[in-house]
């Protein structure tokens, strides 16, 4: 059974949820061990090909995959035949399999790898050194790992930090910095810091600027800013929304600013595999509000073949402040510049 993402993790303000973050202390120290041993005891592999890890530090909600694609999309413009690979999170088959969308469901292959299959050549695989290789040998000049900073398996040329830059209030994107299960992190924010090339910062639509707190706290890794942008307007009309990913309220935040006609929001746990109950609750209080129904691209993928004709989807994008500017830090980064 899956859990909603506690918001108190989210807060700086040990005050919050204070019993539960004593009680489960004991298990993030255990957590973090496991991790950090985990790590220090690999020996990466070079798979043949530049390796770009698009990663986080917390246990999700950072937009990680819409970088992912925009580095996947920016690859291509320069021309390299770059590829995305994933662990297949959510998804039934082991791999190495190449994702086709003809063919393959959320179930088989986990929705995010659909997601960047729609923009580029997608692999999984539980085994990332066999799925790295049977990209490389399908023709990949590059690949983009997705989700895997904490995966030692591969030898990384570009470590690529993704961080939420919504601050609200004591909202902050590493919570009082507790590792999962008594805070949001993987594993110590520092630990983290200290395998990565550079950061990207995140922000949503509404938020003119980053919190300059929060950029002095990666001391001096280059941190590059991007924003989550919608691709279309939201739907017109009333509607009901619902999100199952790490943060459901940042979804329901985004289509308020957007202009959505936001009735009423629905969140379900992270990756969530919808039953007939729940659809029968979300067609309810659509009916109630005579509204209709909407949900992020990342949910929509993993929807009944009937119920994506009924539920509208609202993908959006990542895109650098400065496009140019990234894209000559990867390809530098990379040696795999293009005439």
């Amino acid at each position: 059974m899956k859990l909603n993402t506690p918001r108190w993790w989210y807060s700086r303000d040990r005050r919050h949820a204070p019993v539960a973050r004593m009680l489960l202390k004991p298990a993030s120290w255990i957590w973090a061990g496991v991790t950090a041993r985990r790590i220090a005891r690999a020996t990466p592999v070079d798979p043949g090909a530049p390796v770009i890890s698009v990663g986080n530090l917390t246990v999700g909600g950072s937009g990680k995959t819409p970088v992912a694609r925009e580095v996947l999309r920016l690859l291509h413009a320069r021309g390299i035949k770059a590829a995305a690979l994933s662990r297949g999170y959510g998804g039934t088959l082991e791999g190495p399999v190449q994702v086709d969308l003809a063919v393959h469901t959320a179930a088989d292959v986990g929705d995010e790898p659909l997601m960047l299959a729609a923009d580029a050549p997608a692999w999984i695989a539980r085994d990332r050194t066999a799925g790295a290789k049977a990209a490389v040998a399908a023709g990949a000049e590059a690949l983009v790992l997705d989700d895997a900073h904490q995966n030692p398996a591969l030898k990384k040329t570009l470590s690529l930090i993704v961080v939420d830059g919504e601050t609200r209030g004591d909202e902050w994107p590493f919570g009082d910095g507790s590792v999962f299960p008594s805070g949001p992190m993987r594993e110590p924010l520092k630990a983290g810091l200290a395998r990565a090339d550079a950061v990207v910062i995140l922000l949503p639509a509404d938020l003119a600027e980053a919190d300059p707190e929060l950029v002095e706290t990666f001391g001096d890794l280059p941190v590059l800013i991007a924003r989550l942008e919608p691709a279309v307007a939201p739907p017109p009309g009333p509607q009901v929304g619902f999100a199952g990913i790490a943060k459901p309220w940042k979804v329901e935040r985004s289509l308020i600013a957007a202009g959505c006609d936001l009735k009423e929001f629905v969140p379900f746990p992270d990756h969530a595999a919808l039953s007939e109950r729940d659809f029968a609750l979300l067609t309810d209080r659509a009916a109630l509000f005579e509204a209709g129904l909407v949900t992020t691209e990342k949910d929509w993928v993993r929807l009944p073949p009937e119920w994506r004709q009924r539920i509208v989807a609202w993908p959006v994008t990542a895109q650098f402040a400065d496009e140019a500017a990234f894209q000559t830090f990867l390809t530098r980064n990379l040696s795999l510049s293009r005439p």
